[in-house]
């Protein structure tokens, strides 16, 4: 079963039919959006945290859900806060 949705759709048909072109500067974009990326994962320091084992054992599981090691969910959620793009549901 496809996890593709309608758009995503066209554009893999699109691509496999030949009919997308690349952009004269995608190499220059590409690289650029590299950098961005190592620039923001750069992960140079470190913290230790207590938590309560309930709060661990959740977020274990959560990240067991996307598929990604806790550690790296818990560094998410702290870069979305910091930069203000985490909100609390009310």
């Amino acid at each position: 079963m496809s996890r593709l949705d309608q758009n995503e759709h066209e554009l893999l048909e699109a691509f496999e039919a030949g009919e997308l072109k690349r952009a004269p500067n995608a190499t220059e974009i590409q690289q650029r959006h590299r950098e961005y990326a190592e620039a923001m994962f750069k992960k140079d320091a470190r913290i230790n945290i207590r938590l309560s084992s309930k709060d661990l054992r959740g977020l274990q599981k959560k990240a067991l859900a996307e598929g990604m090691p806790y550690q790296t969910l818990v560094a998410s959620i702290l870069h979305k806060y910091v930069e203000g793009r985490l909100r609390e549901d009310r």
